[in-house]
């Protein structure tokens, strides 16, 4: 069935012009601490990682270590700049972070996260391209516990027929 409409609510959604609009959606302020940084958190499997970004030359640390030191495979530092890159700014933000739990995969993950909302968050205009680059989904996939009679998960002993 049709839904009847008076004047009074077309009058609502027009201009003086008499032309219908919808409501501009406000830009979203940056947030920006006193110390002129940005604060998110990033998640991957079990891995949590507290993230601070701020202007400077493209300085990543990551619990008291330098990005080389603490993620010394090539894939999981790529992993790291990959927000970076994705925004066209490769040396732009330095980024100090702590992060705990997990192994060094997920960890690298729970970075990259956090990294991705720590820029959005402290530059709104760079959202849609972390967006469209898949940065700002917190990845859910965990390990699936061990269940008793099974080897591991799913794997079950190996089977003697005698």
């Amino acid at each position: 069935m049709a839904e009847t409409r008076t004047l009074a609510d077309l009058k609502d959604l027009t201009k003086p012009g008499g032309v219908a609009t919808e409501a501009a959606p406000e830009p979203a302020e940056p947030k920006i601490d006193r110390f002129g940084r940005s604060y998110a958190t990033g998640r991957r499997k079990n891995a949590i990682a507290r993230v601070w970004v701020k202007p400077g030359t493209g300085k990543v640390t990551v619990n008291g270590k330098d990005i080389e030191t603490y993620f010394a495979r090539p894939t999981l530092q790529m992993i790291l700049r990959q927000p970076f890159g994705a925004v066209n700014r490769p040396h732009h933000f330095d980024v100090y972070c702590t992060v705990v739990g997990g192994g060094l995969s997920g960890q690298a993950g729970a970075v990259r996260h956090g990294i991705s909302r720590a820029l959005t968050l402290y530059d709104p205009n760079l959202r849609p391209a972390l967006k469209a680059g898949g940065f700002l989904t917190r990845d859910d996939r965990e390990v699936e516990r061990k269940k008793y009679g099974k080897a591991k998960a799913r794997r079950s002993f190996q089977f003697s027929k005698r």
